[in-house]
C-alpha cells in the first residue's frame, strides 16, 4: 500500500462545517492530515468533526469569524497547538450574492466583500509567518469560475472571485522564494447548500443554469475536494499562482 498524500501534513480548512469544506476535510483525512475546521456553523462544525474524529486526535473544530483578524490569530494559534504546525491553509468559506449592478445594495456589496475578500487576505496574512518561518506550505484559495469571466446578475460575487484570483498570484510570487506556495479553485456549479440560490431565483433556472455546463451535470464537493488535495500535496510541488478550474466545462 503506498503512502497516503497527505501524511504528516496538517491542515487548516475554513467554512468546513458543511458542502466543500467537510468534503476536503474527510479526504484529507483518509490521506492522512490532521484538520482543523472552521466555521460560524458551530453545532454543525462541531458535529462534523466529531464524525470525522470522534476522539478529537484527528480533527478539531472552532468557532471562526474570518472576517475578524482576531479570531485568525486565535484560530492559527489553536491549531498549531493543537498539532503542532500548519502546512496547509484552505480558505474555502464563503458567501454567494445574487444581485446586478441596479440591485445590489452597497451593504450587500459589502458584506461579500467583507467574507470573500477580506477573510481570504486575513487568512493569508495569519498563516504566512509561520509557513514563511517553516519554509513551506501550500495555500489554497478558492474563487469561482465567476473569477474568470464577467458575470451578469452576479456583480458583488464575481468582484470578490476575481480580487481572490489576483491576490493569489501576487501573494504567489511575494511567497515563493520562502517555499510556500499559494494557488487558486475556481469550481462552477457544485452542489452545495449555496446551490438552493438557482432554486429560490424561480423554477427552471436550476435547469436553465445545467444546460450551460457541457458535461451536462454539477458537480458534487468531492470534485474540488480532489483538486485541493492534489494543491495540499507534494504531488504540485513545482505549480503556484495558477488557477486549477473544475466546472465540467463551463468556462472552455
Amino acid at each position: 500500500m503506498g503512502k497516503s498524500r497527505l501524511e504528516g501534513k496538517v491542515a487548516l480548512i475554513t467554512g468546513g462545517a458543511r458542502g466543500m469544506g467537510a468534503s476536503e476535510a474527510q479526504l484529507f483525512l483518509d490521506e492522512g492530515a490532521k484538520v482543523v475546521i472552521t466555521d460560524i456553523l458551530d453545532e454543525v462544525g462541531q458535529e462534523t468533526a466529531r464524525r470525522l474524529s470522534p476522539d478529537g486526535s484527528q480533527c478539531v473544530f472552532y468557532h471562526h469569524d474570518v472576517t475578524s483578524e482576531s479570531d485568525w490569530e486565535s484560530v492559527v494559534a489553536d491549531a498549531i497547538s493543537a498539532f503542532g504546525k500548519i502546512d496547509v491553509l484552505v480558505n474555502n468559506a464563503g458567501v454567494f450574492e445574487q444581485g446586478s449592478i441596479l440591485d445590489t445594495s452597497l451593504k450587500n456589496f459589502e458584506r461579500t466583500m467583507d467574507i470573500n475578500v477580506t477573510g481570504v487576505f486575513l487568512g493569508m496574512k495569519a498563516v504566512a509567518p509561520h509557513m514563511v518561518q517553516r519554509k513551506q506550505g501550500s495555500i489554497i484559495n478558492i474563487s469561482s469560475v465567476a473569477g474568470l469571466n464577467g458575470t451578469p446578475g452576479f456583480v458583488a460575487y464575481g468582484a470578490s472571485k476575481w480580487a481572490v484570483r489576483g491576490m493569489t498570484k501576487g501573494v504567489a510570487k511575494e511567497l515563493a522564494p520562502f517555499g510556500v506556495r499559494v494557488n487558486s479553485i475556481h469550481p462552477g456549479i457544485i452542489d452545495t447548500p449555496m446551490l438552493q440560490t438557482f432554486d429560490e431565483a424561480g423554477e427552471g433556472v436550476r435547469e436553465m443554469v445545467r444546460t450551460r455546463i457541457p458535461l451536462g451535470y454539477e458537480a458534487e464537493p468531492i470534485h474540488v475536494a480532489r483538486l485541493a488535495l492534489y494543491l495540499g500535496s507534494d504531488d504540485s510541488a513545482y505549480s503556484t499562482g495558477s488557477e486549477f478550474i473544475v466546472d465540467g466545462g463551463w468556462s472552455a
